[in-house]
Parts: C-alpha cells; structure tokens; sequence
C-alpha cells in the first residue's frame, strides 16, 4: 500500500470517528435533556418509530442492492445510528442517577421480584450481550459494527438499570419511572381501594396530575405515615400554591 493510500485512509477514519463521536455526544445530551420520556411514549409515537425505522432500513437495502451507496456507507450509516441509540440512553441513565442522587435516601419502595428483581436481571443480561457484541469479553477481532451494536445494548441496559417500574419515594420526593417530583409538588393522596393508592401533584408549576400505584396491605400503615409526615411538612408551601392560583 502506497503512502498516499495510507494517508487517504486515515483521513477517512478519522473523519468517521469525528462524525460518530458526533453523534454521540449530540444524542447523549438529548438524552441527559430527556426530550423523550416514557409518559411520551404512546402506542401512535411507539408504531410511527418502528415503521420509520424499519422504512429506513428498507431504504438503505434497497439503495445499496441498486448500487445507489456503497457498503462502506451503509456500514457507516449504521454506526451512527448504534452511536445515536447508544449516547441517547447513556445520557438518560445518567440523569436518572443525578436524579436519584438529587432525591437522596430511599424511604419507601413496593419490593418485589417483578418490579425490581426480574427487571434488573433482564438489564444486566442486554449489558452483558452488549459486551458480549462488541468484542470486548472475548478479546475478539472488533469491528465498527460490533464495537458501535454493543454500545448501543449497554447503553439501553443501563438505561433499564437506573428506571423503576414502581415509584420510589424518597426524603426529597418521588420518583415516578423517570420523573421526579418533589415533596411540596405532592398535594394529597386517597386509596381507590385497599391496596391502590393514588396521589395528586403538580407538573411545571400549575398543571394537576395524579399517578395511581399498588400498596400491599401490609405496606398500608408505613406508606401512609410517611405521606402524612411529608404532607405536614409542606403544609406552608402547598397553602402559598393556592394562594398564588386564587
């Protein structure tokens, strides 16, 4: 191989690694910026992306078939899109820490093996095959397409670790899945039966909402002195919110 070869060919691939770091970054702070949450995630939303993607996806075969792009394109194509889902779901799992982190200790959570067990498990599966993809447990020959498919599963598995199903209260509020609200946000609760428990509060300063979970009977008492505790706690803040709405 020539010397010009050579120098043409480390330009391409420091011009890939540009674009795809790129796109990393770009995406993980989307994802830090959760411009996407679970709440957004209706059936319509769910259905339009898988068909956008797997239109996409039949777009680039059929280009690279007609010899419209090369390949190497489609390959890179195919990075960046890894590179994007990868960088988006670290960048919301690492806000979810922060959260967790801003929220401070753990009061209450309905532990079970299908909220918190089996979930976690799954999680740290997609993290292992996404190591497993990329190469990098098996010392493997990497590849752009392996390196940039794991990243993309350990950064959804990440994303599943540090997401509850179930709301977690903790000393500074709630975190409901992947929305935290803090305490003097929460303005009452009431139980729609024995062991379902809804809770009222307000998102982006005036807009009423409630979220509905399930309590174990057993759970009742504890879940109930620490919402009345809070409750009282806020008392002040929640009367300056009437007073601001009136």
């Amino acid at each position: 191989m020539e010397s010009n070869d050579i120098i043409n060919l480390m330009n391409e691939l420091i011009h890939l690694l540009a674009v795809l770091g790129l796109g990393f970054v770009l995406s993980f702070g989307m994802g830090y910026r959760r411009i996407l949450k679970f709440r957004h995630l209706t059936q319509q939303r769910v259905v339009a992306g898988l068909v956008t993607a797997l239109a996409v996806f039949i777009l680039l075969s059929s280009a690279q078939w007609l010899q419209i792009i090369t390949e190497q394109s489609v390959t890179q194509i195919t990075m960046l899109f890894y590179c994007l889902i990868g960088g988006f779901f670290l960048g919301f799992a690492t806000k979810m820490l922060q959260l967790r982190k801003q929220a401070q200790t753990q009061l209450y959570i309905n532990r079970s093996i299908w909220t918190q067990t089996a979930p976690a498990l799954i999680a740290l599966a997609i993290i292992l095959f996404g190591l497993s993809r990329s190469g990098i447990l098996w010392f493997s020959p990497f590849t752009g397409i392996n390196l940039t498919s794991g990243l993309s599963l350990i950064g959804f598995g990440c994303c599943g670790l540090t997401v509850q199903i179930v709301p977690e209260f903790r000393k500074k509020g709630i975190i409901i899945i992947d929305q935290f609200v803090p305490w003097p946000k929460v303005v009452s609760y009431s139980w729609q039966s024995e062991q379902l428990l809804q809770i009222d509060y307000y998102i982006k300063g005036d807009i009423l909402t409630d979220f509905t979970t399930y309590v174990p009977f057993e759970d009742r008492r504890i879940i109930e002195k620490l919402l009345k505790k809070k409750l009282e706690e806020n008392e002040e803040e929640h009367k300056k919110t009437i007073t601001n709405k009136a």
